[in-house]
């Protein structure tokens, strides 16, 4: 919010702030956390959840991520001098060591790939109260995937925040790199896909831009003259 932003959609269209105001907000039921948390930790599935208070790392979730963005950090001096030397911003906002995730106020929850269970099984388990969406950090692996509450995603945000501010959705741009774009892509007026952006996102983009590392939002924002 520092760089001039006057509003966020956050958690994949979990809530929605507007002018230092929150217009809404929809959390997991403590119940469902609970029963995630359980099983997660029964099965030796790493995870994080999602909250306004904190991103809450589970107990080894730390080592495998970090071998997931830097490689063998314990037998690579190449993947050593890598974390050494380019520190990930995402790595160090997390917050480690919390006895209790049985949090009431969870947006959605992100887990790692395991060798223990796929992704099909892990939807499975919780097919009935959870949205799951497969590998929307490629880092984390194409097992991996995110648990949201049903029925909510980025267009059901951008939806709710129009209907406040009286706009059209004629008006509204979106740009993306996920599988978890697609229902914002449909929904608003011109979907822009990065470079580096998932094939399905692509396919369905009106536009495709250049990668993060080539300053494709620069480019996006050049081509439909929003600078």
């Amino acid at each position: 919010m520092e760089i001039g932003f006057d509003g966020i959609i956050g958690a994949g269209g979990g809530f929605v702030e507007l002018n230092d105001g929150m217009l809404y907000h929809k959390t997991v039921p403590a119940s469902e956390v609970r029963r995630m948390v359980d099983f997660f930790n029964q099965h030796g599935v790493d995870f994080y959840l999602e909250s306004n208070g904190g991103l809450f790392a589970s107990k080894n979730f730390l080592p495998h991520v970090e071998r997931c963005i830097y490689g063998d950090i314990d037998n690579d001096p190449d993947a050593r001098k890598r974390k050494e030397e380019q520190p990930h911003p995402f790595i160090e906002g997390l917050i480690y060591g919390e006895e209790d995730l049985y949090k009431t106020d969870v947006n959605k929850a992100c887990f790692l790939q395991s060798d223990k269970l796929s992704f099909a099984q892990i939807k499975a388990e919780f097919e009935n109260a959870f949205d799951t969406i497969q590998c929307t950090v490629p880092q984390f692996g194409d097992e991996s995937g995110e648990l949201m509450v049903p029925g909510i995603h980025k267009a059901t945000a951008i939806e709710a925040l129009l209907t406040h501010l009286g706009l059209p959705k004629e008006r509204t741009i979106a740009i993306g790199d996920g599988l978890n774009d697609l229902e914002m892509f449909d929904y608003c007026a011109v979907g822009i896909a990065m470079g580096n952006a998932k094939e399905d996102l692509k396919v369905v983009a009106n536009h495709v831009t250049g990668s993060v590392d080539e300053d494709g939002l620069h480019q996006a924002f050049r081509t439909f003259g929003l600078i």
